[in-house]
């Protein structure tokens, strides 16, 4: 289950990199942040899941694309 995890993490992340519009990278980095969470819940870390959950995908994400919305999408 972790192996299978940690290539999710890599496809995320590689997807983010990737992507040149900038909510789609803004949504990739959420989807790395959720399977983060869940990497450390697999790990038996459950208080710092939550909070990689709630700050991480929560958090982070809605500040990204509230700063998206001030900014072009698309990179040039």
């Amino acid at each position: 289950m972790t192996e299978m995890i940690l290539i999710l993490l890599l496809i995320s992340a590689f997807l983010s990199l990737q992507s040149r519009n900038l909510l789609n990278a803004a949504i990739f980095l959420a989807v790395f942040s959720l399977l983060s969470s869940l990497l450390f819940y697999n790990l038996h870390a459950p208080d710092v899941a939550i909070a990689e959950a709630s700050i991480g995908a929560g958090v982070a994400t809605f500040l990204l694309v509230v700063v998206i919305s001030k900014t072009k999408r698309t990179e040039e």
